[in-house]
């Protein structure tokens, strides 16, 4: 069985999208699980409506997905942010390259919700990034992350003190028990980050984090004023 874990907090705008683009993938024994942290909107109805379990989220996407990682009956858990979208075909993909590559835990490539070429070309030159340090220190989006689950048990999960970049350190981790490599599909995934903060703080938000964590190790205080949560 697959377990697909989503983290949200009001989420009404995206998370129908998501789950409906998971139903259409025509899979079976599969279960999804939406870690809602307290929303104040239809998030947990809409969950229910698509036949989620859902769960107590957190502050942190690495509590939420913890948290539906304890429930989780799949022998794999595809972690998945609630503002991604999936092509047809996608999760069988992901599937199939995951066992050929005998992976123990991967991510794959980005692909931005935005016409504009900055946004295209961002995203290329974060693809090409992880894609060349996957062998040495491994860098992927967070959005979407797939690994056997006793790896996730054996690690303990997301270090859920970890404010930023907690994806890198649940990876680098989960590397001692099995291989970690970016599987050549792409998600697709929103851009409200950038339309809400803006593309030069968001993006110089990430590159600094990037070098802190490289050289202080993972940031668990809130020196970057990061935030998860979104304008409705």
């Amino acid at each position: 069985m697959l377990s697909i874990i989503i983290p949200a907090y009001n989420e009404e705008h995206y998370l129908p999208a998501l789950l409906s683009s998971i139903k259409k993938q025509n899979l079976k024994n599969i279960e999804i699980i939406v870690a809602d942290n307290s929303s104040r909107d239809r998030t947990r109805q809409i969950a229910r409506k698509f036949g989620c379990r859902v769960v107590k989220g957190g502050k942190r996407p690495g509590i939420g997905r913890n948290n539906g990682a304890k429930i989780a009956k799949g022998s794999l858990l595809l972690f998945l942010d609630a503002d991604c979208c999936l092509k047809p075909g996608f999760i069988r993909g992901i599937l199939k390259e995951f066992r050929k590559k005998d992976l123990g835990v991967a991510g794959c490539f980005l692909r931005p919700m935005s016409d504009r070429l900055v946004d295209r070309a961002y995203f290329s030159i974060f693809n090409t990034f992880t894609k060349l340090s996957e062998k040495t220190s491994p860098s992927l989006g967070g959005c979407c992350i797939l690994v056997k689950r006793d790896i996730h048990r054996k690690i303990g999960g997301f270090d859920e003190d970890i404010r930023l970049l907690e994806e890198h350190d649940y990876v680098k981790r989960c590397r001692r028990y099995g291989r970690f490599r970016i599987i050549s599909r792409k998600i697709d995934t929103s851009v409200r980050r950038f339309d809400e903060f803006g593309r030069i703080k968001v993006g110089s938000a990430l590159v600094l984090s990037a070098a802190y964590k490289t050289l202080f190790g993972p940031i668990k205080k809130d020196i970057f004023h990061y935030s998860f949560n979104y304008k409705k």
